[in-house]
């Protein structure tokens, strides 16, 4: 299992749920934590040189998750929230036209979304005690509540909005491997008011979560494991 965080702070709190310090390779059956970088484009090329080390390695990886925190969506997902996310949503890639914004799918571009494995988003959810919705991942944070508006209107049910969520899956998808996108929300999607973040908060929350997830996804039988069988 890889878990790819944007930063080292994100990349630690998860650790923190583990048994033992963070380090590159954890113990056997415990996840990798990655800090891969902030935004998609950073996300997908450290996720994808990741999974192809070790698959060249003979240890491919049978899931991959996106992690951290986030900014919530009200009245959906509020500070201290967590979610899991039912889409990974590429939010801002497309063309905004006059009439309305049109997604990269729309444009035949390829895809704008996707999906966690059947089954495997909601028993997350309901072990970590986490809204399930869309998580948004977009490469310019939203500062205003004009584009948090529009966002919540092209999506609804939208729970967290982060920024490298997409990137992580499209990655995983290049290499048929799984991937599921777990966040903590320090602050609502909205105007920007850095006073009223909770990322300490936030952070002790991915922890809190972590521990509460980990049993869900190492019994969770990914298609690498079971091909190994």
């Amino acid at each position: 299992m890889l878990v790819v965080t944007a930063v080292p702070a994100e990349r630690d709190a998860v650790a923190g749920a583990l048994a033992g310090p963070a380090r590159t390779r954890v113990a056997a059956g415990r996840p990798e934590v990655l800090a891969a970088g902030v935004g998609p484009a950073a996300a997908a090329a450290r996720t994808a040189a990741a999974l192809t080390a070790a698959a060249l390695a003979g240890e491919p990886y049978g899931l991959v998750i996106s992690a951290g925190v986030g900014g919530g969506f009200l009245p959906v997902a509020g500070i201290g929230s967590t979610v899991v996310a039912s889409r990974m949503v590429a939010a801002d890639l497309g063309v905004e036209t006059p009439q309305r914004f049109v997604s990269l799918a729309e444009l035949g571009f390829g895809t704008s979304e996707h999906l966690p494995p059947a089954g495997l988003a909601e028993e997350a959810a309901g072990a970590a005690g986490a809204v399930l919705g869309p998580v948004l991942t977009v490469a310019t944070v939203t500062g205003t509540a004009e584009r948090a508006a529009g966002l919540a209107a092209r999506h609804p049910g939208a729970a967290a909005e982060a920024m490298e969520g997409f990137g992580v899956a499209e990655a995983a998808a290049g290499q048929g491997v799984p991937v599921l996108e777990v966040r903590t929300v320090s602050n609502v999607v909205g105007p920007r008011d850095r006073s009223a973040w909770r990322i300490a908060e936030a952070l002790a929350a991915l922890t809190v979560a972590f521990g509460k997830l980990l049993p869900v996804l190492e019994s969770w039988p990914g298609p690498v494991r079971d091909e190994r069988k």
